[in-house]
């Protein structure tokens, strides 16, 4: 009976209803409606317990915002190994990552956060190759101004004259000449790629932030003085500030492959006629500087535009010396591309290898000094734009063919005497080699020397 009464009970609706659990916000609900809100005691209650709420909250944010703003947080993430040891190695290592990177205020700051919910889908998802600055996360004036004054005509050594306000005046972002002041354009270098990550140590940062990349890019100064003189203002393209994103590059290149697959020839005219007009636009400008082409431009290219003094060894001044400096060149090649090495004159930077480059200080530090080599003197001058825009010209020796033909022989009694005749002409005939480097001159000796020399040896 006792069974059966309580299954009675049970299916008895009323019974049901009356055993129902209430739910957890049903709970909550009837308790806040049955507060009485005209007691002072629990309005007072209420307001303590929402400010300790809106404390712990707003406290909680606030400390995830500032942690994820610190640059200990960036480095959490392997794929950043590059660009915080070279931030740790610049001058920059006493500010935080978010006060160049993200823009002044509130708003902004909160904005960055929702955005790089993406860097952390990727970071989860699969790590990126290589981490590339996009053309919307460009650095702001606003960022630099924080800190520097716009009102500065003179670089910290003194010896460049930059007009800053000018520049900024004029809308020119200060990463056009500054990018690598912090990371030292390890992007544009290829070197902060997926395979060197594990690489990267404070060490390895101090080895690769070379001046000539940290300093602002003669070339970019040259290049962006060139278009201005044609018209342009390439700042106003965001993608004339960042570096290239590989991918895209890539891309567009197989683009390119495609559209031109069934024209190999004509592809391959083109490239070269790029290259050469590239070649003499760069000597063109190597010219204007050294003052030995004059033109009517809004900027000009002499180096006293932007240089207080010219720093020209002694020995540059002494009668004769463009006609006799090939000695010099052959014992102090190291010295002579401090100035005269023509990459510096163009704003493309060329691709590293990390690992490469690591040995090279290593074996530099070794040494310690230059050894001659009139190979490589041979080489650069064929090569280099500074060397090759006098070497191209024919000497005034030459200008008389028939005399020049007949008594040549005594300019080229001595080894050193031919390894000048050698920067421009070459000994045997040229065989076309991918590796060999090009003469100035299709003129060859054994074009004319064809049975063989008096004295039969290379010097």
């Amino acid at each position: 009976m006792a069974i059966w009464g309580k299954k009675k009970k049970e299916t008895d609706p009323e019974s049901r209803e009356d055993k129902k659990k209430v739910g957890l916000f049903r709970k909550l609900w009837q308790k806040v409606r049955n507060i009485d809100w005209k007691d002072p005691v629990t309005r007072w209650k209420v307001m303590f317990v929402s400010l300790i709420g809106l404390i712990v909250v707003g406290g909680g944010g606030w400390g995830v915002i500032q942690f994820t703003n610190s640059p200990t947080f960036c480095s959490s993430c392997h794929e950043m190994a590059p660009e915080y040891s070279t931030f740790t190695a610049s001058a920059h290592n006493n500010i935080t990552c978010v006060q160049c990177h993200i823009k002044p205020g509130a708003v902004n700051m909160l904005t960055h956060k929702m955005k790089s919910l993406k860097e952390v889908y990727y970071h989860v998802t699969g790590v990126p190759e290589q981490i590339v600055q996009t053309e919307s996360e460009a650095i702001s004036n606003e960022n630099c101004l924080q800190c520097h004054s716009k009102n500065r005509l003179v670089t910290a050594s003194g010896d460049l004259k930059v007009n800053h306000k000018g520049h900024i005046e004029e809308g020119v972002p200060c990463i056009s000449c500054h990018a690598g002041v912090v990371h030292a354009k390890i992007v544009a270098r290829g070197i902060n790629t997926e395979e060197v990550r594990g690489h990267y140590t404070e060490e390895t940062a101090q080895k690769i932030m070379e001046k000539k990349y940290m300093a602002p890019n003669m070339g970019t100064c040259i290049d962006c003085h060139d278009k201005v003189n044609n018209g342009e203002k390439p700042w106003k393209d965001v993608s004339y500030l960042v570096p290239p994103n590989p991918e895209h590059v890539e891309k567009k290149l197989d683009e390119n492959a495609k559209k031109t697959s069934t024209e190999p020839a004509k592809e391959g005219e083109n490239a070269e006629e790029a290259a050469t007009a590239h070649d003499q636009k760069t000597q063109d400008l190597i010219l204007q500087a050294i003052g030995k082409q004059q033109k009517d431009v809004k900027l000009s290219m002499a180096c006293e535009t932007c240089h207080k003094k010219v720093q020209v060894p002694k020995d540059h001044k002494t009668e004769g010396w463009n006609q006799s400096h090939g000695s010099t060149a052959i014992q102090k090649l190291d010295k002579c591309m401090d100035c005269h090495q023509d990459s510096k004159w163009i704003r493309d930077i060329p691709k590293e290898d990390l690992m490469t480059l690591l040995k090279m200080k290593e074996a530099k530090q070794e040494t310690g000094k230059y050894t001659a080599n009139m190979t490589l003197v041979k080489d650069e001058s064929r090569i280099n734009k500074f060397c090759s825009a006098c070497h191209s010209d024919r000497p005034p020796s030459h200008d008389k063919s028939n005399n020049w033909l007949t008594g040549h022989a005594q300019n080229g009694a001595t080894a050193e005497q031919k390894a000048e005749c050698f920067v421009c002409h070459d000994r045997d005939k040229p065989t076309g080699a991918a590796d060999e480097i090009k003469a100035p001159t299709d003129v060859y000796c054994q074009y004319c020397h064809r049975t063989g020399f008096k004295d039969d040896t290379q010097n």
